[in-house]
């Protein structure tokens, strides 16, 4: 099932959020993703295995239409406050529409993600099946394309956006991160998605509460750590919420 560029947010609506900063756009670039391979324990150790890259293409743009996950899964979390949501992912980029949305499911599963606070709860559903928003993940020129329909504001090709209805995930940050965050991809795209899932719960931009503390999920992390330590979840270890002052 695809779905239209334009006809996936064609209206307005005041109050939408973007983490966009002003920079250049790249026309195109390839970001090398190294998986190291499970070794068997064995009692003599060997040589350790050489990592063999993965290339993902991030083409400048793509054609605006989107394949949605064939995937769904039960809903996590105690709270009243459901929200239910498909991925898309544009077509004929290098992303497993059904690999991505499992590992958005992992991420909204987890302990210290927004299921803690009692109050949400999400469901992974699929193609046909009625939702809330949508987790799309385009390449640079269609997600600059879709948040400047959604909320007027131009993301340099490098950045991710809510829109009415539905969160824009650049294939950019997706697969290659930010030079903000030190960690690995999946940490980062956790951050990409506590984040975008905080503004559907309500929740408005943070900063750092102070020098070495852990940055909040809330805070606009790519623009800066302002002293704090990178962080991608909304809880820390001891299921405290880390909060910091409102956003100038």
């Amino acid at each position: 099932m695809t779905v239209g560029l334009l006809g996936s947010v064609v209206y307005y609506q005041a109050g939408a959020r973007s983490d966009a900063l002003s920079a250049t756009p790249r026309p195109r670039s390839t970001v090398n993703i190294t998986h190291i391979p499970t070794l068997k324990p064995a009692r003599t150790p060997g040589p350790k295995p050489t990592p063999t890259a993965t290339k993902i293409d991030v083409p400048a743009t793509g054609p605006g239409t989107f394949v949605t996950a064939r995937a769904s899964g039960s809903k996590v979390g105690r709270g009243a406050k459901l929200l239910r949501y498909t991925v898309q992912v544009e077509t004929g980029i290098d992303i497993s529409a059904a690999q991505a949305a499992n590992e958005i499911a992992d991420i909204l599963a987890a302990r210290r993600g927004w299921t803690r606070n009692g109050v949400a709860s999400f469901q992974l559903v699929g193609a046909g099946e009625p939702y809330d928003l949508k987790v799309m993940i385009a390449t640079p020129g269609t997600a600059d394309a879709l948040c400047w329909t959604g909320i007027q504001q131009d993301t340099h090709g490098e950045y991710n956006c809510e829109v009415p209805g539905g969160v824009v995930v650049n294939l950019r940050r997706w697969v290659g991160g930010s030079p903000t965050f030190d960690g690995p991809i999946h940490d980062y795209r956790t951050l990409i998605v506590n984040h975008e899932m905080g503004h559907f719960l309500g929740y408005t931009h943070e900063t750092c509460a102070g020098p070495g503390q852990l940055a909040p999920v809330m805070m606009q992390q790519i623009k800066g750590l302002v002293g704090c330590k990178a962080n991608a979840w909304p809880y820390d270890e001891n299921g405290h919420l880390i909060t910091g002052p409102p956003a100038p």
